[in-house]
């Protein structure tokens, strides 16, 4: 399917949106039970039944926008509806907590299994982005690997020994910011190692 060139605001209003929708709803109702076919259910559950679906319809409209979704937007969806499904099957919000730590235990997975055969995923799906020699994509690859890695354990560590108002602010806004952070410290391999399309061409 070819591309489409959706409007500069579409993108991240569709992949952030449901995430700050998330936030303000537990805001909101976290302190409330509700009762549901005889079982009672705190408000963090309710608000992960909430989410799933609208995180899909926007996964669904961003499609729609742009003719495209990432394999790690699929996988992001897939594994949010299996976590935070049994999160609500069972009642038990710990399931949708260890989501993220499923997710970058994957990515970075994915990322050790491509060096291991001495290639870069990374750069077969990200190449279009950001233009960098081979050896700056292996060095790029070896770093978010380890980084990926490391969310993991955080995501472990927060969500295990900290309360759950603490595990939403840092499922919201920390690791978006430790994402954005990691990409601004690579200024140094970025720059030794780029590429522009005048040299790809030549």
């Amino acid at each position: 399917m070819i591309e489409k060139t959706p409007p500069k605001w579409a993108k991240p209003v569709l992949e952030f949106g449901p995430l700050l929708v998330f936030f303000a709803a537990y805001l909101w109702l976290k302190d409330r039970v509700f009762t549901i076919g005889g079982i009672d259910y705190d408000g963090f559950i309710v608000v992960t039944a909430g989410f799933i679906p609208i995180f899909l319809v926007s996964m669904a409209l961003l499609w729609k926008l742009t003719g495209h979704l990432s394999r790690m937007q699929i996988v992001t969806a897939v594994l949010i509806v299996v976590f935070g499904g049994l999160s609500v099957w069972f009642n038990d919000p710990r399931f949708f907590k260890m989501k993220p730590t499923m997710i970058y235990l994957l990515f970075g997975g994915v990322l050790g299994i491509g060096l291991l055969r001495g290639q870069s995923w990374l750069q077969v799906v990200m190449e279009g982005v950001m233009p960098l020699t081979d050896q700056g994509w292996m060095i790029l690859t070896r770093r978010l690997m380890l980084f990926f890695f490391g969310l993991a354990v955080l995501n472990e560590a927060i969500w295990r020994t900290q309360t759950e108002e603490i595990w939403v602010y840092f499922k919201t806004f920390g690791l978006t910011a430790a994402i954005f952070v990691f990409f601004m410290t690579q200024g140094s391999l970025f720059r030794d190692h780029g590429t522009d399309e005048d040299d790809k061409e030549a």
